[in-house]
């Protein structure tokens, strides 16, 4: 089981606590209509399937119901570290990971 800091409620939590929202990071097209349909079909489907530290974001549902961003190791499991939705992409090596 995955344990969850919640950069809000400043709580540690077990996952079971939050659900997963998808990649982190993704722009919406600044103009939806002037994209293909190939190139919407991407945006909302495709992507990227790391394997190592991957940037997600979550949602604290059974406390604040806030959005958030984590950083999770996909061969460990392991959640690096969490932060604030609309914060930029920390660097890993400002979670303490060696790249």
């Amino acid at each position: 089981m995955l344990l969850i800091h919640c950069p809000y409620c400043d709580e540690s939590l077990p996952e079971m606590e939050f659900a997963y929202a998808g990649e982190a990071h993704i722009a919406r097209p600044v103009d939806p209509n002037a994209v293909s349909d190939d190139e919407w079909r991407d945006h909302l489907f495709v992507r990227s399937n790391v394997r190592g530290p991957h940037y997600e974001r979550w949602r604290h549902v059974h406390g604040c119901a806030r959005f958030f961003n984590a950083v999770r190791d996909t061969v460990s499991d392991r959640v690096l570290g969490t932060y604030a939705a609309g914060a930029p992409r920390p660097s890993l090596a400002d979670l303490g990971v060696e790249e």
